[in-house]
């Protein structure tokens, strides 16, 4: 505490996406707060997205009944648009490790059902190369402080992409499932990290759910006996080709 008090008084903390000045670091200011769409219950039991009013326990969207994912619940804490790009944004593409730091918070109390019957956490994986242009993951970022906060083992050895992909911006929906398909696979030797467990996939953003869908196919075949998948943000309403 004492070397978090000089370290503020040197360089007191700032809103993560307005810099304005806060009390807390790793947070946002009261309006940018604001201006976040908190996706709170109740939602469709399998895709996360809110309903209007309260359908019971476990309701579950037309949307979900007509295309079932390859998933068994997903959850997100908050919709994708300006405010929470932003967030994103700054983990992804400008390393402000802090923004994950709130990002992973903000999932662990959208999904903390989900999070503590988790066997095992697995993020989303990035191909080598373009890891290596990046310098980090930042959906295992968020999966290694999830599994802190909960006490649940993190694994990111285990799925890997085996293809490298063209990126998913630009793309329409049905050109991001022919993109992700057969890029992601489980090592041989890993079958018993999945095998009759619950997994739980993380990722920084849910678009279309063609990644996450390709990736929970693959943990089933592998036996995992359940998968549920946690993302900050959920794009919601018609696709934005343009959205990442």
């Amino acid at each position: 505490n004492g070397w978090r008090a000089v370290i503020d008084f040197i360089a007191p903390p700032k809103c993560l996406t307005c810099h304005a000045a806060i009390a807390d670091p790793a947070s946002l200011c009261l309006a940018c707060w604001g201006k976040l769409t908190h996706i709170d219950a109740p939602v469709c039991d399998v895709l996360g997205t809110p309903f209007a009013y309260d359908q019971g326990e476990g309701a579950i969207s037309a949307a979900a009944v007509a295309a079932p994912p390859p998933w068994d619940r997903a959850r997100a804490a908050v919709a994708y648009d300006e405010a929470s790009r932003n967030i994103v944004h700054a983990l992804k593409y400008r390393d402000t490790m802090e923004a994950g730091l709130l990002m992973a918070r903000m999932m662990g109390r959208a999904g903390v059902t989900i999070v503590r019957e988790a066997d095992v956490i697995i993020p989303v994986p990035l191909h080598r190369w373009r890891l290596w242009g990046r310098r980090f993951n930042q959906a295992a970022y968020l999966a290694q402080h999830l599994a802190n906060q909960f006490a649940v083992s993190c694994r990111t050895d285990v799925l890997h992409r085996v293809k490298a992909s063209r990126s998913q911006v630009g793309l329409k929906a049905d050109e991001r499932r022919k993109n992700v398909a057969k890029v992601f696979e489980i090592t041989t030797e890993n079958l018993g990290i999945i095998a009759g467990r619950r997994v739980l996939l993380v990722d920084d953003v849910m678009t279309t759910g063609a990644t996450a869908g390709n990736c929970a196919a693959v943990l089933k075949k592998a036996g995992a006996a359940h998968v549920d998948v946690l993302t900050f943000a959920l794009v919601l309403g018609p696709l934005r080709p343009h959205i990442e």
